[in-house]
């Protein structure tokens, strides 16, 4: 079983259609951007676990209880019901969802021996463009809510991010950058196929969606992105902190 993770617009969808085209089964529908369809009931299940994460305040959130309570049966029952025709099918399966990330906590739980591919993609790129868990709200996730859009994505890029940094991680789990399968794709499929046991096709990839922060007009840098941004390699044009 392989399980794609990282927030939207993170690359996920790279790596999905590298899966599809090597001849990983990743569901019996998926659209353009390769998530698994119809997604819904892995929606509700980010609702059903949500109200467990304890919101501290501000841009802090405590996961502790997810990692020791009992799983709610309802979530097993979504996410069962969401991968009905994945967990029928041979290996190697899996599949793709960026909303897999708001419930890595409860899917590492009920698929310990998975490969994990966690995407992370520089957060200035992340926060350009529109994506469905841009409000946490509509996941039942509380945080400090404003009308900046882009804030908005911000806050859930950091939530996600603090997410899978909080969870003990699965023996097979691998991070691999976007930044990487885009300008050094050969090297990086290389090392996902060790990672992976598979041989792995080598899709068209776009040098020019690296670094499109440098030509936005908006506001794509945080404070709060700081220290994830040093720690996963991204410092070019990085402000001197405060």
């Amino acid at each position: 079983m392989i399980i794609v993770i990282g927030r939207g617009h993170s690359g996920t969808r790279a790596v999905s259609h590298t899966l599809y085209a090597s001849g990983v089964y990743v569901g019996n529908k998926i659209n353009d951007s390769g998530d698994k369809l119809p997604p819904e009931q892995l929606y509700e299940a980010c609702r059903v676990m949500a109200p467990n994460v304890r919101w501290l305040g501000e841009l802090s959130w405590d996961f502790s209880a997810l990692h020791t309570m009992d799983i709610d049966p309802r979530f097993t029952t979504l996410v069962q019901g969401f991968l009905a025709d994945v967990l029928v099918h041979a290996e190697p399966r899996g599949w793709k969802l960026p909303e897999t990330t708001l419930v890595f906590p409860w899917i590492v739980r009920l698929f310990p021996e998975a490969h994990y591919v966690y995407l992370v993609r520089d957060p200035r790129d992340c926060v350009i463009g529109g994506h469905l868990t841009d409000d946490l709200r509509d996941f039942g996730v509380n945080y400090p809510f404003t009308d900046d859009v882009r804030e908005r994505r911000a806050i859930s890029w950091r939530y996600q991010y603090e997410l899978v940094r909080s969870t003990p991680l699965p023996e097979r789990f691998h991070t691999l950058r976007f930044e990487d399968l885009v300008l050094r794709q050969e090297e990086t499929v290389t090392a996902l196929e060790e990672f992976l046991g598979l041989k792995l096709a080598r899709i068209m990839v776009r040098p020019d969606s690296v670094g499109r922060w440098r030509q936005d007009a908006g506001r794509h840098y945080f404070d709060f992105f700081r220290a994830p941004m040093l720690e996963s390699g991204y410092t070019e044009g990085l402000p001197p902190s405060v």
